[in-house]
């Protein structure tokens, strides 16, 4: 059913065609009770190359998603892009449901309007969305029809996926913005999420606020205030951030050389980085590593 590549140094997990329906771009699975958990998710840290949410109804499960770990709590939505390095730690029984879907059933979608949902874009790195008791119905209902549709075999099933899903993803980005960002609907807003988007293609490449200002076709001075309005920190940190994260996450999953991160990353000089690591995250990224792993032990 998913296939693991071996030529990432993290692995990616790929979805094979269901057994049951041919279906190799969506899925979605109810487990009633204890049950399902996948030995290459286990305590393995791994991306999945497809979107993923899990509805909660009952669990306790302790999952990684990057550096945060959560506790799966009952009546919770949780979501996690291709970029994420995941990783299941503790295992509890578990009921609700989970979806996974590809690029390739985004792109049925012809308006390209699914891509740019919040909840896929995922500006603030988040990964659970609490319920209201409206919410839940609305939920638990939605997920109820896709999984009838799912079970029926006809050349109109991929659309009434998409039809579906798109209600649910709609609903769930409307509680993502309540949650996250209650501004995201202002000019300067959208400029900082397209700004942390081109941050997300281009961080290993791109390192100055400059190149990223050309990119977006305004001066590095302007990009620089609305940024540092709209979140409270300077273009640059954005930056520097998400060049963290990755570092961090090579660090803890990966046997790579500190001087081989820092090249994957863009750094030319190994020693540079490890002033960079150090001044952003007060460890050096061979201390980092080192206590980090002490807590998957």
């Amino acid at each position: 059913m998913y296939s693991i590549s071996t030529d990432t140094v993290i692995p990616k997990i790929a979805m094979e065609p269901d057994p049951a329906t041919g279906n190799a771009i969506f899925r979605i699975r109810k487990n009633e009770s204890a049950a399902y958990y996948l030995k290459s998710d286990f305590l393995q840290p791994h991306r999945k190359d497809y979107y993923f949410l899990a509805y909660v109804i009952k669990g306790g499960s302790r999952v990684w998603v990057d550096m945060t770990p959560y506790v799966l709590k009952p009546q919770t939505v949780y979501f996690t892009n291709p970029q994420q390095v995941n990783l299941k730690e503790e295992v509890i029984p578990m009921s609700g449901y989970t979806i996974a879907f590809t690029q390739e059933f985004l792109a049925l979608d012809d308006s390209g309007f699914l891509k740019g949902l919040p909840i896929l874009r995922n500006h603030h790195n988040g990964h659970e969305l609490n319920l209201g008791a409206e919410d839940i119905v609305f939920v638990e209902g939605m997920l109820e029809r896709i999984s009838a549709e799912y079970a029926v075999q006809s050349p109109w099933q991929h659309q009434m996926l998409l039809a579906y899903m798109k209600i649910l993803l709609i609903y769930l980005s409307r509680l993502y913005t309540d949650q996250f960002d209650a501004k995201a609907g202002s000019p300067d807003r959208l400029l900082l999420k397209r700004f942390i988007s081109q941050i997300d293609e281009s961080f290993r490449s791109l390192h100055e606020v400059a190149d990223y200002a050309a990119l977006l076709h305004i001066s590095a001075g302007h990009l620089g205030d609305v940024v540092k309005a709209q979140s409270g920190k300077p273009a640059i940190v954005h930056v520097h951030e998400r060049l963290l994260l990755e570092a961090r996450r090579s660090l803890v999953h990966t046997e790579l050389a500190v001087k081989e991160i820092a090249y994957e990353l863009g750094f030319e000089d190994a020693s540079y980085f490890n002033r960079f690591f150090k001044r952003m995250s007060g460890q050096t990224p061979v201390e980092y590593r080192t206590q980090v792993r002490k807590m998957y032990q």
